[in-house]
């Protein structure tokens, strides 16, 4: 609930490429695939956007990432503080294209989400993260970078945990599938018995689509509209997910992707959790119902329910892969590895 929070307090509604492998690049898709992670292997902790609150905290994440298997290298800005960023924007975009020409780090983990990873997009060093691609994953707020990075440079990325998530058996299962896992496999977006809490799954239009899968956090994604950050909607399958939200600015968002032209675009569309969002009176629509007005007339196989989100089990998605959905089963079909 961090990117929530932030905004509440808000009050708002040169370095050398050391490119340790040739990037592998599909012509004709205009795709780039990291490497694969395994255990053994560097992480570089960041933080791209907020400001751990607890300090100790850090220590405990890189505690648990080591714990997972994996050596860890943070940011040299990574512990700092400007108001209630980790740092200055220059600081923030320095050590997210520093992982990125560092030769020694396999793949990049922001410590946590929150707000700021909008005011850095014009700091990043597009042309170098295209010569040294990697692995780069997180969601809430980090969907800035997730869609900008695969927008400029075609490189996949992951919508996945964050440092501070609670990397539950399930998100850890899923995390090394996504990084690590080399065949197609068919991630199953819901179960019930995993989480009660949960919003249940429902099929919004029945059907099957294909198309590269995009999106991230509903309030970030729609405050990036207008920005030639973000990439082409048309013939793709969209997802989005949020938190703390009222159900009427859920609407509100809705209707500016629409009002936009993403929606009449995509082929498919997913919509996570919602978690903790509530509606303000009696009175108000529901979230199926402000679900239904602006995506079942689109025609387009859609669900809702996924396990995409702010929660403790969550699921590991490639941003910008061609998938296939399957609206019925609630499931997004991998023909392909993510990573090489």
């Amino acid at each position: 609930m961090d990117r929530r929070w932030f905004l509440s307090v808000l009050g708002m509604s040169s370095l050398a490429p050391l490119a340790s492998f040739v990037p592998v690049v599909e012509p004709e898709k205009g795709l780039i695939k990291p490497k694969n992670l395994q255990k053994g292997q560097t992480i570089g902790l960041i933080s791209p956007a907020s400001r751990l609150h607890d300090p100790s905290k850090y220590d405990k994440i890189v505690k648990k990432i080591k714990k997972m298997g994996f050596r860890v290298k943070e940011g040299k800005y990574a512990r700092d503080q400007y108001g209630y960023f980790s740092g200055t924007d220059e600081q923030r975009a320095h050590d997210l294209n520093a992982m990125f020409a560092d030769d020694s780090v396999d793949a990049i983990l922001p410590f946590r989400g929150g707000w700021g990873c909008n005011r850095i997009l014009n700091l990043i060093d597009y042309e170098l993260i295209q010569n040294n691609p990697k692995i780069l994953v997180g969601f809430s707020d980090i969907t800035s970078l997730l869609l900008a990075i695969y927008a400029k440079t075609g490189l996949v990325t992951f919508h996945g945990p964050v440092g501070k998530s609670e990397w539950t058996k399930y998100t850890k299962r899923h995390f090394r599938k996504a990084l690590s896992y080399q065949q197609p496999y068919t991630i199953e977006t819901y179960d019930q018995d995993e989480c009660e809490s949960c919003n249940n799954f429902s099929v919004i239009t029945p059907g099957k689509a294909t198309g590269r899968l995009l999106g991230g956090n509903l309030t970030v994604l729609t405050a990036m509209i207008g920005s030639d950050y973000l990439p082409d909607w048309k013939g793709n399958i969209l997802f989005v997910e949020d938190v703390g939200e009222d159900i009427y600015r859920i609407d509100r968002m809705l209707t500016q992707l629409k009002l936009s032209g993403a929606l009449d675009q995509v082929s498919g569309f997913i919509f996570g959790q919602c978690t903790a969002c509530k509606r303000s009176n009696s009175y108000s629509l529901t979230l199926g119902q402000v679900l239904d007005h602006f995506i079942k007339p689109l025609g387009i196989p859609a669900f809702s329910g996924a396990f995409i989100g702010h929660i403790d089990k969550m699921v590991t998605l490639p941003v910008g892969l061609p998938v296939k959905i399957d609206a019925q089963k609630g499931n997004i079909i991998l023909n392909e590895a993510a990573t090489v």
